[in-house]
Formats: C-alpha cells, sequence, structure tokens
C-alpha cells in the first residue's frame, strides 16, 4: 500500500491557514526508509554451511534407508532433500530482499523471505502428505529393515541436525524461522527413526518403522501450519498478530485536537516491521502540525509503528466508512501536545 501524499485539494476550500496546515500532513517523526537492513554476514554464512552439511547427508542417509529398507530413514533423507531446496530458495530470497526500491517495487523486495517461507510450508505439507501415505503402506505390507544400521545412520543425523539447527538458531527473519523449522522437524526425524531402530533390534516388531514415520509427519505438519498462517497473514497484508485494530484506533481518537479516526489500514511491509495509514477527522487545522506529531508519537512509542501515512479531514467519512468515533477519556489518559 503506497503511501498518501496529502494536499491542495481540501487546501483551496480552507484558506491560508489550512493550506499551511496541509503543508506539515506527511511529515514522519521517523525515516520512511525501505531498504532492508543487511542481511549480517554471519548469518549467511550459517545457510550456507548448514545447507553443505543437509546436502551431504541427506545422500548418506538416502543410500542408509535404501540399504536398511526403512520408511523412517529414507522418509526423513527426502525430508532433508527439501531443506537443501528450502535453505536454497531462503539464500536465494535474501539476496533478492537486499535490492533496492524501484519504480517498479517502491517498497523494494523485503517481501521475498516472506514468499520462500510460504513456499517451503507447501513443499512440506507435500513430504508430510507423501510418508503418512507410505507408511499406511508399509502398515499393511511389513518390510524387512535392518534395525543396528537405523541406528547408526540416526545417530549421525541427530548430529548433522543438532549443528544446523545451532546455526541457524540466530536468524530473525521469517525466512530464517522457515529454514530452522525445516532443520528441527528433521531433528524430530531422526530421534524417531533412532528409536525405530533400536526398537527393531531389541524386538524385531516391523510396525514401529511406519509408526514412528507418521509420528514425525504429525510434528512437521504442526509446525509447517503455523508458518503457513504467518507468511500468509503478511502476504495478504493483514493486521500483524501482535497488533489489535480497535486499540490502535481507540488510541489515535483519544489524541487532543481528533474528533474521528476512518480509514485506518494497519498491515505487514515485512515479517518484521509494520506500517499504517488512517483519516484523521480534525477539529482544527490550526493544530494539524501537533495533532500528526503526537500521533506519530503515539504510534512509534506505544505499537512500534514507525511507517505511517495519516491524513486530515475536516468533514464526516462518506457513508460506509468504518468510522471510530471518539470515547470519553479522562484527561489523564490523553496524549500531550508538545
Amino acid at each position: 500500500m503506497p503511501d498518501v501524499a496529502v494536499g491542495g485539494a481540501q487546501a483551496e476550500n480552507v484558506g491560508r491557514t489550512r493550506a499551511a496546515a496541509l503543508s506539515n500532513m506527511h511529515r514522519p517523526s521517523h525515516s520512511h526508509d525501505h531498504v532492508p537492513a543487511p542481511i549480517a554476514a554471519g548469518e549467511r554464512r550459517a545457510f550456507l554451511a548448514a545447507l553443505a552439511l543437509t546436502a551431504l547427508f541427506a545422500i548418506v542417509e538416502a543410500v542408509g534407508g535404501w540399504w536398511a529398507g526403512s520408511l523412517a530413514l529414507l522418509s526423513d533423507a527426502g525430508h532433508m532433500v527439501t531443506d537443501v531446496a528450502a535453505l536454497s530458495i531462503a539464500l536465494i530470497a535474501q539476496r533478492i530482499a537486499q535490492r533496492p526500491p524501484s519504480h517498479r517495487a517502491s517498497y523494494g523486495y523485503a517481501r521475498a523471505e516472506v514468499l520462500a517461507a510460504f513456499i517451503n510450508a507447501l513443499v512440506m505439507l507435500g513430504v508430510v502428505v507423501w510418508i503418512v501415505v507410505e507408511a499406511g503402506r508399509r502398515l499393511f505390507a511389513p518390510a524387512p529393515v535392518a534395525g543396528g544400521v537405523v541406528i547408526l545412520v540416526a545417530v549421525a543425523g541427530l548430529t548433522v541436525n543438532l549443528l544446523c539447527a545451532w546455526l541457524l538458531s540466530h536468524g530473525k527473519t521469517l525466512n530464517s524461522r522457515a529454514a530452522l523449522l525445516h532443520v528441527l522437524s528433521d531433528l524430530a526425524a531422526s530421534f524417531a527413526a533412532l528409536a525405530a531402530g533400536i526398537v527393531l533390534t531389541v524386538t524385531g516388531w516391523l510396525p514401529i518403522d511406519p509408526i514412528l514415520s507418521v509420528f514425525v509427519a504429525v510434528l512437521i505438519l504442526r509446525s509447517t501450519w503455523l508458518l503457513l498462517k504467518a507468511s500468509t497473514r503478511v502476504l495478504m497484508e493483514g493486521v500483524p498478530a501482535h497488533l489489535s485494530y480497535d486499540e490502535i484506533g481507540s488510541a489515535l481518537t483519544r489524541v487532543p485536537g481528533v474528533s474521528a479516526v476512518h480509514d485506518l489500514h494497519i498491515w505487514h511491509m515485512t515479517s518484521e516491521r509494520a506500517a499504517l495509514s488512517a483519516h484523521l477527522v480534525i477539529r482544527d487545522a490550526d493544530e494539524w502540525p501537533r495533532t500528526l506529531e503526537a500521533a506519530q508519537r503515539l504510534l512509534a512509542e506505544r505499537f512500534g509503528i514507525d511507517h505511517v501515512t495519516l491524513q486530515p479531514a475536516w468533514r464526516a467519512a462518506v457513508p460506509g466508512k468504518r468510522i471510530i468515533p471518539v470515547t470519553p477519556v479522562s484527561a489523564d489518559d490523553k496524549p500531550r501536545l508538545h
């Protein structure tokens, strides 16, 4: 949603005083810099190291799973292949996200990371379906499994996944969370494969392999669903989960000089940054610069929103708009104009 530059049309009807006020309509209290902060070199190196480790071990685990006849190992190997794709997408998205804004992308490309997280979540759903279908087939037609090989490969997998999880644990973006999700679900799969190997070695009970594979699929499904919801909310420009639309609207109506709020929109610019635009119905054009400053300060300090576009209005909104009226509050609750 682009910034709204409001000017002359309203000022022509309200005289010099309002024209002077309108000249300050979009004076931000914080910079509207759309260029994302550079990705730390350490985070990029962590992605590269995790990618190399995961790709190498996916081959080892696929060979071990085929040799042992273990679905738990094969499903984990397939999962690690998706991890390789996920980490590759994450690295590409990080690079794209650093591109500066352009005439075709005025906000820049920071949402490339969110899009990558969304794609990764969809891929994970496909992996879950494959594991469940294959587990069902094996429950009805058990196949021999070499428990000793399963144990050895699972222990190696635990080591690799723990190292990758540690490497990726310091990332802060939604894209980093998506990559870490893949690795953590692999870690759970390695534990399940280890448990399956132990049970097979001690008891020879074949159904344990597909049963634990389904258990891993359930764990992956839960985390994947949460990631899918989070990335979808950003892509659909929904109100960030940690912010309340009604609370922010009510807070704006308490700014001195504001008689109502309408056309309030709050959305994600990136997974980490929110933006807001709104029309404020004001009583006195002379007070607009101070009202604007108080509103911007309120949004930045109380709600952490520093990308703000506020438009003054002197008449009620067009019928059909959602209007947030002023509610009576005590003088102590109102923000002060400085």
